[in-house]
């Protein structure tokens, strides 16, 4: 690989790596400081809203100026909001209001800058040569990698320097994310002409659905991301924390989230490693099996043993379809309207988790965890089924975007 494909590569991993530590950390100082468990949701529930105008706007930001600037001022965005929260501390001290404030500042950085690196992918492969196939799956096992080593190493960096100055250390690797991203020419990051640039932003807007109103497979694809988010939010982040609460051991739901990470992680490194020797109807199919009966598995709670087994299927099928899929979204999506399009299905994920801890909460409320875990995957297996009884996925070898 050359310089290019390196540093966007590295961008990558350094960003979602320090979300992922900001994500682990950030429960352990709010409720240290409030000491209210009711304080998270309060902070996500006033940053949901923000988070989703945020994305919306970013597709019209990214296919109207420069993508690279754009990830690289996200990157400095966030570096600046996770840092103020440790200067704050020590200034004022830190209270609810401060979080929120901070959070929705640091969603003008996380959501276009996440946005603008799935963007900018295609150009980095015009630039550096490499295939798209190896770089989206080199990409997605950096992402999976991040996933592990992202919570395991906030608990060394909680315990040497505390919750609160994990924060530094974190908008560290977001500035240097954009350092990176830097090293990628600012050319690949231009815009093409196209009569879209003279339209008013809400026309560019509009013009995103358009786009998807004309391709059924880039829905489809929306779809299918939709529902994976969806039951992902209601298992890990209702489902397996009950039960286990439920059955006194909640120190295994730690375990149970490294096996799936592990698996993702394997399954990338897979899909990295032979992606070209296999069709790409063959790789969903593969992933759709295994994720059907990953999800259905994990949902029945059977037992330990079921469950770490499943959690670690989940992953691998996760991983080898997010990279199918990735691969596919950038070939099929014009590059005019790639920002619109990936802000709009970045906007669905916005809400899609908590839609699916929100459903899977109803239901476990009114029956059990179980029920609910088979709720939630019932989403998925709705979305599938919607999906391949429309035919939207018949053509999917290799075909250059517009």
């Amino acid at each position: 690989m050359n310089l290019v494909a390196l540093a966007y590569l590295g961008s990558h991993f350094l960003s979602l790596l320090g979300n992922g530590i900001a994500a682990v950390a950030l429960p352990l100082i709010v409720l240290q400081i409030t000491g209210s468990p009711l304080s998270m949701g309060v902070i996500s529930a006033s940053t949901a809203v923000p988070a989703v105008l945020i994305g919306l706007l970013a597709g019209f930001v990214l296919d109207r100026w420069n993508r690279r600037n754009i990830s690289v001022a996200s990157d400095l965005i966030s570096a600046a909001s996770v840092a103020a929260l440790p200067v704050v501390d020590m200034l004022w001290g830190l209270e609810l209001w401060w979080f929120v404030a901070l959070g929705i500042l640091g969603s003008f950085g996380d959501v276009p800058g996440g946005t603008a690196r799935e963007v900018l992918v295609a150009a980095v492969v015009r630039r550096s040569g490499v295939s798209l196939e190896r770089l989206v799956g080199v990409r997605q096992t950096l992402t999976s990698a991040a996933l592990v080593v992202g919570p395991a190493l906030t608990g060394t960096l909680v315990a040497l320097v505390g919750p609160s100055a994990v924060f530094f250390i974190t908008a560290g690797t977001s500035a240097a994310a954009a350092l990176l991203t830097l090293v990628i020419p600012r050319e690949a990051g231009r815009v093409p002409k196209s009569d879209a640039l003279a339209e008013t932003p809400w026309r560019q807007v509009i013009g995103g659905f358009s786009v998807l109103r004309h391709s059924r497979f880039l829905v489809a694809t929306i779809v299918l991301i939709v529902g994976l988010t969806t039951v992902g939010g209601g298992l890990q982040g209702l489902v397996l924390p009950l039960h286990f609460s439920m059955i006194a051991r909640p120190e295994l739901l730690g375990l149970v989230l490294t096996s799936m990470a592990g698996g993702m992680l394997a399954g990338a490194l897979l899909f990295s490693a032979i992606s070209t020797r296999l069709s790409r109807r063959a790789w969903l199919t593969m992933g759709f099996a295994a994720l059907t009966v990953g999800y259905l598995a994990l949902s029945t709670l059977a037992s330990l043993p079921v469950i770490f087994i499943s959690a670690g299927l989940v992953g691998v099928s996760n991983a080898l379809l997010g990279a199918v899929l990735g691969v596919l979204q950038v070939e099929k999506t014009p590059e005019r309207a790639r920002g619109r399009v990936l802000a709009l299905q970045n906007t669905a994920l916005q809400l899609a988790a908590p839609l699916g801890i929100g459903g899977a909460g109803i239901v476990a409320e009114l029956s059990s965890p179980v029920v609910a875990g088979l709720a939630v995957s019932a989403v998925w297996v709705l979305a599938l089924l919607s999906v391949l009884a429309t035919r939207s996925l018949h053509d999917l070898e290799r075909d250059e975007a517009a």
